[in-house]
């Protein structure tokens, strides 16, 4: 189905950011019912979910909404440019913290006044105490805790690819690794992961170690790059890397046998976190 027809059809929206996908964002998304849509307001700084990655963590459909379309608009002029999008509108869902409008002037309250359906608001969703927010999982990535951006996005934190060529001494002088730009996702610290990665468009993901810095032991160049642990396997033009646990900062070391050493301790501490999940 179109998103044309999808609009015309839907009965009902949330609207938001949505950068993440995360577990407060998967709370407005239960209120959508069957003919549901998620309007994404797109501000051109989503990293974690940049441009239309937020499409693999939900099964409703997506369409955009540049932010600079609406930023100038008055309470009255939003709902109407909403009501013309999604003709058959009855339901908007927001959470608690949405602004909208001219200065972000407007807020739910305001919605509830101008909008003649039904308003629904969802209240702050916390995560073991702790409020869920994008900014919030941004800051786990950049310290390197995984598990903890992981428990509030409610999935593992993914970043995807497009194959470049590497050094061209892993396979040679440490192991063999699939090279990656990742060009506009938010990068975890720099460090070496245990890690999920999916070659081109397989549908299963294979156990793997990563890293993601600066190879200070070689040329100092910045490398995202993946090491399978299931067996050689051939990337033709992308791949995904599923972060799973953080298992070492990045460190420089003498000599490549001495990294070589380390790579092997990297592989056993990945193979261990990654032993009982199901692939």
């Amino acid at each position: 189905m179109s998103i044309a027809t999808t609009m015309k059809n839907s009965t009902a929206i949330a609207i938001g950011g949505f950068d993440g996908m995360h577990i407060g964002h998967q709370h407005l998304f239960a209120e959508l019912g069957e003919r549901g849509t998620i309007v994404v307001i797109e501000t051109g700084y989503a990293n974690l979910t940049p441009k239309r990655e937020r499409e693999y963590f939900s099964h409703y459909p997506l369409m955009y909404i540049e932010l600079d379309e609406v930023r100038h608009l008055g309470g009255e002029e939003f709902i109407t440019l909403l009501k013309e999008r999604f003709p058959k509108l009855q339901k908007i869902v927001v959470g608690y913290d949405f602004h909208f409008g001219k200065n972000r002037k407007y807020s739910f309250l305001d919605l509830k006044t101008l909008f003649d359906g039904e308003v629904v608001v969802v209240d702050e969703v916390s995560h073991h105490g702790d409020s869920v927010h994008s900014h919030k999982i941004r800051a786990k990535l950049q310290i390197g805790d995984i598990k903890g951006a992981n428990a509030f996005l409610g999935h593992n934190y993914t970043i995807r690819g497009k194959h470049i060529s590497g050094q061209g001494i892993g396979k040679k002088e440490l192991v063999a690794t699939i090279n990656l730009d990742c060009g506009g996702f938010l990068l975890p610290k720099e460090g070496v992961y245990a890690t999920l990665t999916r070659i081109d468009d397989e549908e299963h993901y294979h156990p793997s170690v990563s890293f993601l810095g600066h190879r200070v032991t070689t040329d100092g160049s910045f490398a995202v790059e993946t090491h399978v642990l299931d067996g050689e396997v051939i990337c033709k033009e992308k791949a995904a890397i599923s972060f799973v646990a953080f298992i070492r900062a990045n460190e420089k070391f003498q000599t490549l046998d001495v990294l070589k050493d380390a790579i092997k301790k990297d592989i056993a501490k990945a193979s261990k976190e990654l032993q009982f999940l199901q692939l």
